[in-house]
């Protein structure tokens, strides 16, 4: 998040806002002074986290509440692996202070700045076909209701809400303390690999199968593609080499980004430069504990548009993707991610019901992307695609209520938790309402 006098801006740059009021409460009482005041004046309140998202789910022109200063562990439970701790908390923090205490998250994604209440809201998830994405690692949420009544909310306790809550995209309260599920802490052995994106195809079955976690990234109009191997390990953590550090800030982000500003100036070496990119992935093992091996350093700005699919379309849509892009000539030289998540119950998660695929497609910050983003979303959407909810996307609420079996039971949750519709902005009502 950004924020000064001039106003606040996300991550990429992509969403600037001007709020009325930024509020920093340090209390669950300030959390409820806050709504309340929003529906005695009627006035509008939107939660940012660290402000990763890519649309203006967070943006607000009234009141902007941060819970930077509510962020560590509250209380811990030993026997039953359990934590609960406050929802600014930041997942690089969080990861460190559970690994004090002996334990560790299920899994995670590859970066680390987000709040746990930002993450786990939007869905944001890790790579895994047997692990679901953040949201499913939660025991109890205390939330501060759009009514201002505090709430201590499971899946016994009020299972209708609790399937509302865990993705709610902050409209149903303000997220104020998360209780997680955990694991006792564990390392991990990761391995980059470049192959031809062909015979990455082939062989999906088998790598998703046969890894804890699999992800790939192939490159527009280039032949090899980068396989990310990742499962648990006794083995002693590798230490720092001098290489790791060359290879993963000076090449995949100091390179990357001079390469990446010769493609926006130069629009034309874009195809080049993305087989470039594509020769030059880093091939090689480390073993670290799981909070540090997850997350990878971002330096080069961008904007992101990602969908999940059902597992099976994985490949048929890559190959759809390719076709478009030979015909289409884009000009993009970023990556394309592609990951794994296991099904779940949750009411607006894009994994609702299905073992999934992830499939992000990127665009270097300055470049345009929105003739690349709608022919790529176009693809996604013929394969039942729905957005991830803090990406780009172009959907709305008459679209987006047909992706989703329990939106209307969503929406009368809404109904109860938030009647004077406070905790909206322009964006959110559309995607909503």
């Amino acid at each position: 998040m950004k924020q000064d006098s001039s106003g606040w801006s996300n991550w990429s740059g992509s969403v600037q806002a001007t709020p009325r009021q930024v509020i920093m409460p340090s209390s669950i009482e300030e959390v409820v002074h806050t709504v309340l005041l929003c529906r005695r004046e009627g006035r509008r309140l939107r939660t940012v986290g660290s402000g990763h998202s890519f649309t203006p789910i967070a943006a607000s022109d009234d009141i902007l509440i941060s819970l930077d200063r509510m962020q560590g562990i509250v209380s811990i439970d030993p026997e039953a692996r359990t934590a609960t701790v406050w929802a600014g908390t930041k997942l690089k923090l969080l990861g460190e202070l559970l690994f004090e205490n002996g334990l560790a998250q299920e899994n995670l994604g590859d970066i680390d700045v987000q709040s746990i209440a930002g993450a786990i809201s939007t869905g944001t998830h890790g790579t895994g076909r047997t692990l679901g994405n953040i949201a499913t690692q939660i025991a109890e949420l205390t939330v501060v209701t759009g009514t201002g009544e505090v709430v201590q909310c499971t899946e016994q306790s009020h299972p209708e809400w609790f399937k509302a809550f865990q993705i709610s995209l902050g409209t149903l309260g303000i997220i104020v303390q998360v209780t997680l599920k955990l694991e006792p802490a564990y390392k991990l052995e990761y391995e980059s690999r470049r192959i031809p994106l062909s015979e990455c195809l082939q062989q999906l079955p088998k790598l998703a199968g046969d890894n804890r976690h699999f992800e790939f990234y192939w490159f527009p109009y280039a032949q090899p593609c980068q396989i990310k191997l990742t499962n648990k390990t006794d083995k002693e953590v590798t230490g720092r080499r001098a290489w790791d550090h060359i290879s993963e800030v000076w090449i995949e982000n100091r390179l990357f980004g001079l390469l990446s500003e010769v493609s926006r100036r130069l629009p034309g070496t874009s195809k080049h430069i993305s087989r470039i990119s594509a020769s030059q992935v880093p091939v090689g093992r480390k073993i670290d504990h799981s909070h540090r091996l997850f997350a990878t350093q971002r330096y080069v700005r961008f904007n992101e548009m990602e969908y999940n699919l059902p597992a099976e379309a994985m490949a048929p849509a890559i190959e759809e993707m390719r076709e478009a892009m030979s015909r289409g000539k884009y000009r993009v030289h970023f990556p394309i991610e592609c990951r794994y998540a296991k099904g779940d119950d949750i009411w607006l998660s894009p994994a609702h019901g299905r073992d999934s695929a992830y499939i992000a497609v990127h665009m270097y910050k300055g470049m345009p992307h929105e003739e690349y983003f709608e022919a790529m979303e176009q693809i996604f959407l013929n394969y039942g695609g729905r957005p991830h909810w803090g990406k780009m996307h172009k959907l709305q609420a008459a679209q987006l209520q047909t992706l989703y079996p329990k939106w209307h039971s969503f929406q009368a949750v809404r109904e109860e938790l938030d009647p004077d519709r406070i905790l909206l902005n322009d964006y959110m009502q559309k995607l909503l309402d």
